[in-house]
Formats: structure tokens, sequence, C-alpha cells
């Protein structure tokens, strides 16, 4: 069943959720479990969603509609080019250090992957098409170099960032990773 992301219950139940995943990881996790956390019965659970996949895909969803709404305010806003991209990639990474501080942090990003492919492939496209437009703009106004053009610039970007999540071993070396990242591209990109 769809919910809309203003429901309260909804809310709760994704809320709740996360917070089991994080604690128990997916395979470990009950309904009872997502139920007992938003203060519902496991049927009043089963209203909004029909199983733990489920709420993987909607938590999924709405951790993209977050991060595609702040990538692209961090891109309207001003500064030099690696300052712009810096603040972008700090808020398409918001949170992420602490999913993978959690024991299940590795698992959670599996199932994400595995459950919500589809959602997945959709929303590291519009982060891309973000980071492309943003590009055309600043080579536009003389700001940037791109040998390889801003679509494929941008889906580097993505996959380097995406490639960093799945293989940082903790938060601490995906902080550092990303960092490194974010300053290396956004000096290779400016015009100086």
């Amino acid at each position: 069943m769809a919910e809309k992301l203003d429901d309260t219950r909804a809310k709760a139940i994704l809320t709740s959720a996360f917070q089991a995943f994080s604690a128990y990881g997916f395979r470990k996790t009950s309904m009872d479990d997502i139920a007992r956390g938003a203060g519902m019965s496991r049927p009043a659970v089963y209203l909004h969603y029909k199983n733990k996949e489920a709420i993987v895909r909607s938590l999924t969803q709405a951790h993209y509609a977050e991060k595609i709404a702040a990538v692209a305010q961090a891109l309207q806003g001003d500064g030099t080019v690696s300052e712009i991209l810096a603040q972008a990639i700090d808020a398409q990474i918001a949170g992420m250090s602490a999913i993978l501080a959690s024991p299940h942090g590795l698992e959670m990003l599996d199932t994400s992957k595995s459950t919500a492919a589809d959602i997945v492939a959709e929303g590291e496209a519009a982060l891309a098409d973000l980071y492309a437009e943003w590009l055309k703009r600043e080579l536009a106004a003389g700001r940037v170099r791109l040998p390889d053009g801003p679509a494929e610039t941008a889906r580097t970007i993505t996959a380097a960032l995406k490639g960093i999540k799945m293989t940082a071993s903790n938060a601490e070396e995906f902080e550092q990773r990303i960092a490194q990242l974010a300053a290396l591209i956004g000096a290779g990109l400016e015009v100086r």
C-alpha cells in the first residue's frame, strides 16, 4: 500500500523500523518490534505496510526524496565551485555515518539495494541529473572545465560517492574518504 509521507502513523512506522533495523538488523527485526516502537499494534502496521520489504522500499524512497531536495538546495548556493560541491556532497551524505556506525549498517544498505533496486536507480539518476544541471550552469559561467561533459562528470561524482558508501569499513573512514573526494573533484573541476 502506498502511504503519504506526511501521514503521522506512516512516519512513526518508518522511524521505528529504521531504529529497529539499526539495533537488530533487517533479518532479526520483526513486525512486532516495529509495531512496538511505533506505539501501534501489529495489525495497525499491516494497514500501512504488507511486510518489512515494503517498509524498506518506503524508507529508501524517503531517503532519496530528502537527499534530492537537500542537494538541489546546496547546488543553488553561493561560493566557489569547490565550496558548492562540498556542500552538495555533505547534503547528500548527511546521516550516512550514523548508518555505517550501526553494527547492521552494511546489512541495511544491502537490503535497500536488493529490495528497492528500482528506487535506488531512480534516486541515483535524479542526483546525477542535479549535478549535471549544476555543472552545465558552471560551465556556461566559465567556472569549471569538463573534459567529459556535465552528464558524464555528474555520473562519476555519484558513482564515486556510492562506491565509498559501499566500501567504507566504518563511519570515520567514510567521512575521511568523502572529504578527500570532494576536495579532489572540486580542485579538478575549478578553473583557476
